[in-house]
């Protein structure tokens, strides 16, 4: 925006000066960036002001009210817990579409030609969106997710799921019976006219639970093995994440997703569990019959009702695309799988959100999520000076 456009909207007390105070202060922070190369003098919101304010609007509706540590990095949104004004602690994910294309631009290649920072804001809003959507749906019809509390701008607060993901778990008791349950999940999906599209060991968290004796069966068995000196039965129960890559079973790639989401599983169940099913399938054709069977209600159509539109979803579904071809080509040179290769590592490269074909200034750093000590993201000390020792109400006032 041009800064005199920004002196004519803000309408600040002390006219161009006291803008320009304003707009030094929120570019220190890193809220804000000028434009470089640009025809006019001007600023642009940057990552971090997106942050901020999507935080403020938590804040504001009680739904948060400090920040932790980051748990989880990925190539298209970080994962931090926070906690309400109760001490309730909540999962926040920040989607980040176009951090792998930004990063690879220095490498001689052209992703950013059509496509500026705030079109990736943009599509980052949608992933928010689209998987508030479905978490929606999904919770209301008792599938196994987090509860969807909240979303603004691209970030989603959801309840905080005390369980590893299948990936940094060695072994199970019963591997036959947990990949029934998953194998059970997409075919439940499919029901619904839903596949999960990611549905792998990365979006998966598995539960330990122990039988409640409330339930008359699973009681008795628990007496049981109390009685005969034995430790009491371990429920493991899948818990989905991650879905801004759902898609309804009518689309024109469905079969593709399906049978990857299936093919994902048995490939992981014999990798690490060394377990091989001896029953064929699911396929494609079979659970695509099942659509709406039994009264199921379609989901794929209640979300889409919901707001979230079959343009919204074909655009997202493009940047996806985009980025999963960015990171299977830079896996590729890695000599790594685009699915191994989850993240931690970005940490070290250039973590600038613009390109040099943009003709903008590189994206500073985020100011507000303060990930671990050793975290190479911790921001500089100069830009957290006005900010130490603020709750995140204050720091919005």
């Amino acid at each position: 925006m041009p800064t005199t456009l920004i002196e004519k909207l803000s309408r600040l007390k002390g006219g161009a000066s006291g803008v320009h105070k304003s707009i030094s202060a929120l570019a220190k922070a890193g809220l804000i960036a000028r434009l470089k190369d640009a025809k006019y003098d001007g600023y642009r919101l940057t990552y971090g002001g997106l942050d901020y304010l999507a935080l403020h609007t938590h804040s504001s509706r009680k739904h948060v009210y400090s920040v932790g540590s980051q748990v989880g990095v990925g190539k298209e949104s970080d994962i931090v817990i926070v906690a309400d004004d109760k001490g309730t602690q909540k999962i926040l994910k920040i989607h980040r579409l176009g951090r792998i294309s930004f990063r690879t631009v220095k490498a001689n290649r052209d992703y950013l030609k059509n496509r500026p920072a705030a079109s990736w804001m943009h599509l980052s809003r949608l992933a928010a969106m689209k998987e508030f959507a479905f978490m929606q749906a999904l919770k209301e019809e008792g599938f196994p997710v987090p509860d969807p509390i909240a979303q603004s701008r691209h970030t989603v607060v959801m309840s905080l799921i005390d369980a590893p993901p299948l990936r940094q778990v060695s072994t199970v008791p019963d591997p036959a019976s947990l990949y029934a349950d998953l194998i059970s999940l997409i075919l439940r999906l499919a029901k619904h006219g839903l596949i999960h599209g990611d549905f792998n060991e990365f979006n998966i968290l598995i539960l330990e639970e122990t039988p409640s004796k409330s339930d008359p069966e699973e009681g008795k068995d628990a007496q049981q093995q109390e009685q005969g000196g034995k430790e009491e039965s371990v429920v493991l129960t899948p818990i989905l994440i991650d879905f801004p890559q759902m898609v309804s079973m009518d689309h024109q790639n469905a079969e593709m997703y399906f049978d990857r989401d299936v093919n994902c599983i048995k490939t992981f169940f014999k990798k690490r569990f060394h377990f091989v099913s001896t029953v064929p399938g699911p396929f494609y054709k079979d659970a695509k019959k099942t659509v709406g069977r039994d009264g199921a209600k379609r989901l794929d159509a209640s979300v889409e009702a919901s707001g979230f539109t079959k343009k919204m979803a074909k655009e997202l579904e493009a940047a996806i695309r985009e980025q999963q071809a960015i990171a299977a080509e830079k896996a590729a040179e890695k000599g790594t799988s685009p699915a191994s290769d989850d993240g931690d590592d970005d940490l070290d490269e250039d973590d600038s959100s613009e390109g040099e074909d943009s003709g903008q200034e590189e994206e500073p750093q985020n100011v507000f999520i303060v990930p671990n000590s050793n975290s190479d993201m911790v921001p500089e000390d100069d830009k957290l000076e006005a900010m130490e020792g603020l709750s995140l109400r204050e720091r919005g006032a």
